[in-house]
């Protein structure tokens, strides 16, 4: 089976889409981005004019959203859920008071990854997400001071429905990376989906074979890092303290039926560092984790059913 490739940049990372029928590759990809344009549309804090920015501070007495920004908002809370609330929609504001409050590649990144400061730094106790955003329908209401950030979240879902768009409309086999962020749907090439999991050169690698329904997610704190008042800092927040989480792990892959929920383990693993691994086995979720030493850890069959390929 011969498929066909195209990435281009988007949203400060590189985006690809690779099919089984190479003729259906331009409709593919106009696929995949009308997608990543609905939920950019629909929850982007870096538009001034997206959904989620224009209703603002509105959303304290309850709006009516969109069928696109209701979806992200109740997966959000379903991974909140879901992680006992080491994953957070509801970190806007610490993001902006680290300095996030642009896109990306606007910030100041440093040439070269270093220590982060923390002891100087204030701690924000904060209350679990579900218990402040309630969705109603497609009625949101939200405290008013807080702002979401579904950063994350999107990315993921946007993967999921890109996937599935292209395999329900052109009726062919698609995968969709989006960063570290990948779903399948459709039929698998016969060898499956190859895909290298590694996150920066030098870093260790190895390959897995995909099945068809497969997805996965990297959650890192080695990339999207910034300085912000003389220190570095990166973007994967742990909720209980509004600061960066501690880079216990460099990397953190899982694998899952959605991308959603991948992603949400591998970003709750990284908040949870050290307490991660027991919490994986209680899983049985196929992970892949890599220390802040380089060693690599395989937990609940990595790869998984499946998949084949080395750590």
């Amino acid at each position: 089976m011969v498929t066909a490739a195209r990435r281009w940049e988007l949203w400060s990372t590189e985006a690809s889409v690779i099919v089984t029928e190479p003729s259906m590759l331009g409709q593919a990809v106009d696929l995949s981005k009308a997608v990543c344009h609905d939920v950019e549309m629909a929850c982007s804090r870096f538009r001034d004019d997206s959904e989620l920015m224009t209703l603002g501070s509105q959303l304290a007495d309850g709006r009516e959203i969109s069928d696109v920004l209701a979806a992200i908002v109740r997966s959000a809370l379903a991974a909140a859920e879901m992680t006992d609330g080491d994953v957070d929609p509801a970190l806007g504001s610490a993001l902006l008071g680290l300095g996030y409050d642009r896109d990306f590649a606007l910030l100041d990144v440093p040439h070269s990854p270093g220590a982060e400061t923390r002891g100087s730094m204030s701690v924000t106790t904060m209350a679990p997400a579900r218990t402040r955003i309630v969705l109603t329908g497609n009625r949101l209401k939200v405290p008013k001071g807080f702002l979401l950030d579904f950063g994350a979240i999107g990315k993921a879902l946007a993967a999921d429905w890109a996937a599935h768009r292209i395999s329900s409309t052109l009726g062919c086999g698609s995968m969709v990376s989006l960063g570290g962020d990948l779903a399948t749907a459709g039929e698998a090439p016969p060898e499956g989906w190859v895909v290298l999991v590694q996150d920066l050169p030098g870093d260790p690698s190895g390959c897995v074979r995909l099945s068809s329904g497969y997805a996965l997610a990297t959650s890192s704190t080695q990339k999207r890092r910034w300085n912000h008042d003389g220190r570095q800092v990166h973007h994967i927040i742990d909720p209980h303290t509004g600061l960066p989480a501690e880079p216990v792990w460099r990397t953190v892959t899982v694998a899952a039926e959605s991308c959603a929920d991948a992603n949400a383990i591998s970003t709750a693993c990284v908040v949870r560092g050290r307490r991660a691994p027991s919490w994986l086995r209680e899983l049985g979720m196929p992970a892949r984790l890599v220390d802040s030493a380089g060693k690599v850890s395989a937990f609940g069959g990595w790869p998984p059913d499946g998949m084949a390929g080395r750590s």
